[in-house]
């Protein structure tokens, strides 16, 4: 439990991060940072009808900083340009370049490995980059992927695993309507790189909920360290 002293220094290392430069796709967030830079950094962003102030991907951010790992977590393009909807298909291209640009500002700033990941849309898209991209980080973790849409099991969104070729970590609840873990889990089996899946029980799509909303971030980081601690 942190008291009221602990919250304020918290949020006081939590910087707003804003890129518009001219010819590239705009990148904004908030910027959690370690307190050793050398540590590496993930670049974290949100799922479809959401943002990157996601009390989830907070939470992250504060626990991932704490455990000596940066974060930049931010807002898709699609999400920078109108403040609510989801993303339209014509939108992915340029959320991948977010994403890539979003990289290639923390490598200018942050030494140590690199890490991209998101929430559903937000992981989905980073996993698109990276299969493209292989070189761009050294880890991929995917939360909630959108395996499929609910009810429609045979719309599978898969035709790049067998491009990923960077270890990736997947954490997805045992009730997301988006896929279950033995689909998800048969789904992994195609990707050539290194995998583990994480299920977090009772869990809906959004991964956290009344009843775990403490556990989940904590869970979360302690496998992310473990899955990358050897790369």
């Amino acid at each position: 439990m942190f008291d009221a002293r602990t919250k304020a220094k918290k949020e006081e290392a939590i910087e707003e991060f804003v890129d518009e430069t001219r010819g590239e796709a705009p990148v904004r967030g908030f910027l959690h940072r370690a307190e050793h830079p050398g540590g590496g950094f993930l670049v974290l962003t949100h799922g479809a009808g959401g943002n990157c102030k996601a009390p989830l991907l907070v939470s992250l951010g504060e626990l991932f900083a704490a455990s000596g790992l940066t974060v930049l977590r931010c807002d898709l393009p699609y999400r920078q340009r109108r403040p609510n909807g989801p993303p339209s298909p014509s939108d992915a291209k340029t959320d991948q370049a977010g994403l890539r640009r979003a990289v290639a500002l923390m490598k200018n700033e942050f030494s140590g490995r690199a890490f991209l990941g998101g929430s559903s849309y937000g992981g989905r898209q980073a996993s698109v980059l990276i299969a493209c991209e292989p070189s761009l980080v050294e880890g991929l973790f995917l939360m909630s992927y959108p395996l499929h849409p609910p009810g429609r099991p045979a719309q599978l969104r898969t035709a790049h695993f067998t491009d990923l070729r960077t270890a990736t970590l997947f954490v997805s609840g045992t009730k997301d309507a988006f896929g279950s873990i033995g689909e998800l889990e048969s789904a992994i089996q195609s990707i050539p790189a290194r995998t583990k899946l994480i299920s977090i029980p009772g869990a809906p799509h959004g991964l956290s909920q009344k009843s775990n909303r403490d556990e989940v971030p904590e869970v979360v980081v302690q496998e992310f360290r473990k899955f990358f601690s050897n790369l």
